[in-house]
């Protein structure tokens, strides 16, 4: 299931180090925008990631951080960390990696940034540089004023006006070569958990070789003193030294692993992209699984539920224990209008998967669909266990609103409304749905507790809280 959802602001940040480095020396008007754009949320391609990232934070000492993987709805090529306990990853990225080696080359370095704690030492860095500032502003001050005292032939006055100018630049310049630094600390922490956990740092060399090579052009002539990374060039032959070190250079990826790669590529393209581009990614003429799993989604996403549901059995049929294949035809019948239909398919989906929760609220979504009060019950214990343990989806709380007031139980529809409004960023909807909900409940009760709780929260900036 690959939702797009638009998070609560507080889980998403997303300022990279690059990124914090320029709202430092921007104007304040720039942070107004701090909006992001929406996450997608797919169990697949989630698992796939916490795979790829889990030995890498193993080497780096992060295990038990539950530093958490977030995929972007962006096409381009981009990964981050914002906030010391997540990896954010655009869908672009794991499109254009064409191995596993190369996303997870990315992840390493990624998770380079967060062991080396980049994140709070840019913060430092960032309050230093202010406080530099303000005693140049200072100092410039002081200047001026004695310049006006001592008559305008002692030069003090211009010096004291050239020192308001001079710090900004000079700051700006040691801001990004300490950005500089960070990277090339982040690379060669991502080769040594590669190295730690025998894996090839050839697909982070050749990531970031393409990237030199499409912006070699654009680089030319530009001051590399004035550079956020360092110069690609140079970035890359340092890191294609060290990776080469590594006695895993040529070791390749598993083919089966190399399959469930090919297979999230194929349905990201499915699911993002319009029917022609995944036609020319995927050709009739190609039979492949992933081709074949693209088609399928392709079919069905654009009309075609009868063919698209033959094209899922056979696909069931070759890979019949696979929770993805079943979760995709429960989706299709769901969203082809045909909810009781899919219940016994996001059924097998859920098993198969060891009860992934995005897969269970999709079949709560289901039971609720169907209409039949009969179902009821079920789909609000199946939504609570996946709430339970997947607490940031608006949907799962959407669903159980329309459960609870099926029921005749406002108070709950009421504070389930208010979670999935507090997570898709309404603060105000949120506080209103919460307000009510706190009348419904006895006083001290959990329910009520919960609605208290939101009502009390204050909106982040940026979010609609008047």
């Amino acid at each position: 299931m690959l939702l797009r959802i638009a998070p609560r602001k507080k889980s998403l940040k997303l300022a990279t180090l690059t990124t914090a480095v320029a709202l430092a020396v921007a104007p304040m008007a720039a942070l107004a925008q701090n909006r992001g754009p929406p996450v997608l949320r797919d169990t697949e391609t989630e698992q796939l990631l916490r795979e790829y990232t889990r030995p890498i934070l193993r080497a780096a000492g992060l295990e038990k951080q539950n530093i958490q993987m977030v995929i972007i709805n962006q096409g381009v090529f981009n990964a981050f960390v914002a906030d010391g306990r997540r990896i954010f990853v655009n869908y672009g990225a794991i499109m254009q990696s064409e191995t596993p080696n190369q996303i997870i080359g990315v992840m390493a370095h990624e998770t380079g940034h967060l062991a080396g704690g980049h994140l709070s030492k840019m913060r430092e860095e960032m309050a230093r540089a202010q406080t530099q500032m303000i005693i140049a502003m200072l100092l410039g001050a002081g200047a001026m004023v004695a310049g006006a005292q001592g008559g305008s032939n002692s030069g003090l006055a211009n010096a004291g006006a050239a020192m308001f100018s001079a710090p900004g630049e000079m700051i700006r310049r040691n801001l990004l070569s300490y950005v500089r630094q960070q990277e090339e600390n982040a690379d060669k922490a991502g080769v040594r958990f590669l190295t730690a956990t025998g894996q090839s740092a050839r697909g982070m060399h050749e990531t970031f070789k393409r990237f030199t090579d499409e912006s070699l052009f654009a680089a030319r002539g530009s001051d590399p003193y004035v550079q956020s990374h360092p110069m690609p060039a140079q970035r890359v032959a340092a890191l294609e030294d060290l990776a080469r070190s590594s006695p895993y250079w040529d070791k390749k990826d598993d083919p089966a692993l190399q399959l469930r790669h090919d297979m999230v590529r194929a349905k990201i393209s499915a699911f993002m992209e319009r029917q022609d581009t995944v036609y020319r990614r995927y050709p009739l003429s190609n039979n492949s699984l992933p081709a074949r799993y693209a088609h399928a989604i392709a079919t069905y996403r654009h009309g075609d539920l009868r063919s698209a549901l033959a094209q899922i059995d056979a696909l069931i049929q070759q890979q019949p224990n696979n929770p993805y294949f079943h979760e995709v035809r429960g989706q299709a019948l769901l969203e082809g209008g045909k909810p009781q239909e899919a219940i016994a398919p996001l059924r097998k989906a859920v098993a198969l998967s060891n009860h992934a929760p995005l897969i269970e609220m999709m079949l709560g979504q289901a039971l609720v669909a169907t209409g039949n009060n009969a179902h009821t019950d079920e789909a609000i214990a199946i939504l609570r266990a996946a709430v339970a343990r997947e607490s940031e989806a608006p949907i799962g709380y959407m669903q159980l609103a329309i459960a609870y007031g099926r029921k005749g139980d406002y108070a709950q529809a009421d504070l389930a409304s208010a979670q999935a409004a507090y997570l898709r960023g309404d603060s105000k909807t949120a506080r209103d749905l919460a307000s009510r909900a706190k009348t419904r409940f006895a006083v001290g009760t959990p329910g009520w507790v919960k609605a208290d709780d939101i009502v009390n929260t204050k909106p982040l900036p940026g979010q609609k809280g008047n």
